[in-house]
């Protein structure tokens, strides 16, 4: 068995025969042999992965395996030293973030993500204002996102009367409305 110090659990055939299947069997999201060093030190080496549409996606490992690097590759926010990201089978690679995002790619980072000085119904509309261009169609998405989320009896609350899991189906509601 060959492995490396980065995925030191995973075969290196293994991957070498996972990515064509990845591409052949995916017609949502694709990372393909992701890499990034920062200062010389490599910090994700070919890293691969696949989502369908629809899919929500946790990514778990040790402090330093990538996570944090690999999403922020997928949605943008840092440019990869190697590799391609596809979406629908159309290269994304060299998108910025905004435009990524208005195709649903998303990211929901551990850490809270909402402004508490705003209300549950401003926190989600903020970000619609952003993405949708009719105030009806905001409002009507609005409402689907409260009611989705079963957070419409709280639309008027401040983000900072909020519960833990309040706030998180809130984040969660923002994150889908982009």
């Amino acid at each position: 068995m060959t492995t490396d110090s980065i995925h030191p659990t995973t075969r290196v055939e293994e991957r070498a025969t996972l990515t064509p299947k990845l591409v052949a069997e995916n017609s949502g999201l694709v990372a393909l042999n992701l890499g990034k060093s920062y200062k010389q030190r490599p910090v994700l080496r070919e890293v691969s992965l696949s989502v369908q549409r629809g899919e929500v996606v946790g990514l778990l490992g040790p402090n330093g395996a990538g996570k944090t690097t690999s999403f922020y590759i997928v949605t943008g926010l840092i440019k990869p030293d190697y590799g391609t990201i596809e979406l629908d089978g159309n290269d994304i690679t060299g998108l910025p973030m905004y435009r990524r995002a208005r195709l649903g790619i998303g990211y929901l980072p551990q850490e809270a993500s909402i402004f508490r000085g705003l209300s549950v119904e401003n926190n989600i509309r903020a970000i619609l204002e952003v993405v949708v261009g009719h105030p009806d169609q905001r409002e009507t998405r609005l409402d689907e996102l409260l009611a989705e989320f079963s957070i419409a009896h709280l639309r008027r609350t401040s983000a900072l009367a909020l519960s833990g899991g309040e706030r998180r189906r809130v984040e969660i509601a923002r994150a889908l409305a982009a």
